[in-house]
């Protein structure tokens, strides 16, 4: 059995993945090959789509990010029939991404919602006991603790740094700004088309004004690895961050991904600062889809049930509930330690679906205009509103829908 995972996993989760597919052999005589995969999101779609379309019956089981669903729906099989044991244990509002006109495409595997890293030594150090609640806080915070760092000599350090480049991260970073903004969806569910609208480009002109000010001059060319390198070897003091748990780890442990594995900071995590619309974080992760063409379709189902079920019960022994309690692919929460509390707080995060399912096929031109509009005013080429107001006539043409006003809270 043919398998493309595409995880982005730790160096310290390898050996689980590892184990469970020993075990899943051992006791089924399933033999399971794991196949590269790269880590990009868009290259991973690529790849999918060849070893679909080209050779679709190498190709048996495979992880999907959640915003491809709709884009892989004809390739894959409806999971629902052989997994209602499984699925009962998931967190209803994590299924709506996976189910394409009421077919369940894939089980959620990896659940990650976008999220503030900070220094917590720093906000002590500065007289704060609370991360920012607002993007205005953050905004004072970070000119406050950047203007002290580089007097005590660190004349490179910045109060927030995040993810600009042209692609998928930004399309996720500005939607959480136009979110807090009250600027909606891009797309709405009922598939009107809202991004041309004030809310908007107050959200992008704000970032604009980050550049140079609290975040670095380069920063519109940040990825992922970019933003975490600098804040992890102490040079920021915010950071735009995924948090998320994962089938292989027991319970709900808490990870960030593309972690260092040599913080020299002391951090920690809340959710992303609120505006006029209120805070959230854009929902990502990833599910466990079986291909429609493939030879070897019911291992491949076993071996899905087989790793929702590792999880279940690796939940039920750390909670000591009896079997079916546990709800085990809850959303992602947090710790958020306050130095005037005695016990850190836990909470869980407000989140944000990207447009995936009502642009179907479509998203990746949705998502590649987005970001590029993003980028155009972040780089001064455009300015906010123009730069919506093309961006709704490319969104117009790419998916035939309507323009509408934004529905915030959705």
């Amino acid at each position: 059995m043919h398998y493309p995972h595409g995880w982005r996993v730790q160096p310290d989760e390898i050996s689980t993945r590892v184990t469970l597919t020993q075990e899943f052999t051992q006791r089924t005589g399933i033999q399971v090959r794991e196949l590269p995969a790269p880590d990009s999101t868009f290259d991973q779609l690529d790849l999918w789509r060849k070893l679909l379309k080209g050779d679709p019956s190498g190709i048996d089981l495979l992880g999907v990010d959640l915003i491809w669903s709709a884009t892989l729906d004809s390739d894959l099989i409806d999971l629902a029939p052989y997994s209602a044991a499984e699925t009962s244990s998931i967190d209803p509002q994590l299924l709506p991404d996976y189910t394409i006109n009421g077919r369940l495409v894939a089980i959620p595997d990896q659940v990650n919602v976008g999220a503030l890293e900070y220094r917590s030594d720093l906000l002590r150090k500065y007289g704060y006991d609370h991360p920012p609640g607002s993007w205005d806080e953050l905004e004072r915070m970070a000119e406050r603790i950047q203007a002290g760092e580089r007097a005590a000599g660190k004349k490179d350090f910045w109060g927030y740094v995040w993810q600009g480049v042209t692609g998928e991260a930004l399309t996720c970073n500005a939607l959480e700004w136009q979110v807090a903004e009250g600027g909606g969806r891009i797309i709405e569910s009922d598939r009107t088309i809202s991004v041309n609208n004030p809310a908007v480009a107050r959200a992008w002109l704000r970032a604009k004004q980050w550049i140079g000010s609290i975040s670095p001059p380069g920063v519109f060319a940040y990825r992922e690895l970019d933003s975490l390198n600098v804040f992890s070897a102490g040079g920021a003091a915010f950071n735009r961050v995924w948090l998320g748990t994962t089938i292989t780890r027991s319970g709900q442990t808490r990870q960030i991904y593309w972690r260092n594995l040599n913080p020299v900071v002391e951090t920690g995590f809340t959710s992303l600062p609120a505006g006029p619309g209120g805070s959230a974080g854009v929902l990502g992760g990833s599910g466990l889809a079986v291909s429609r063409h493939s030879a070897h379709r019911q291992e491949a189902i076993e071996f899905v049930r087989f790793l929702a079920r590792a999880q279940i019960q690796s939940n039920e022994n750390r909670k000591g509930t009896a079997p079916g309690q546990s709800e085990i692919y809850n959303l992602p929460s947090m710790l958020e330690v306050r130095s005037d509390s005695q016990k850190p707080t836990e909470h869980q995060i407000d989140f944000i679906r990207r447009p995936s399912v009502e642009a179907g096929a479509g998203y990746k031109q949705v998502s590649a205009a987005y970001a590029a509009a993003v980028h155009s005013v972040l780089t001064g080429e455009k300015t906010a509103p123009a730069a919506a107001a093309e961006l709704e006539k490319q969104l117009i043409q790419i998916t035939g829908f309507r323009p509408g006003p934004p529905k915030p809270g959705q």
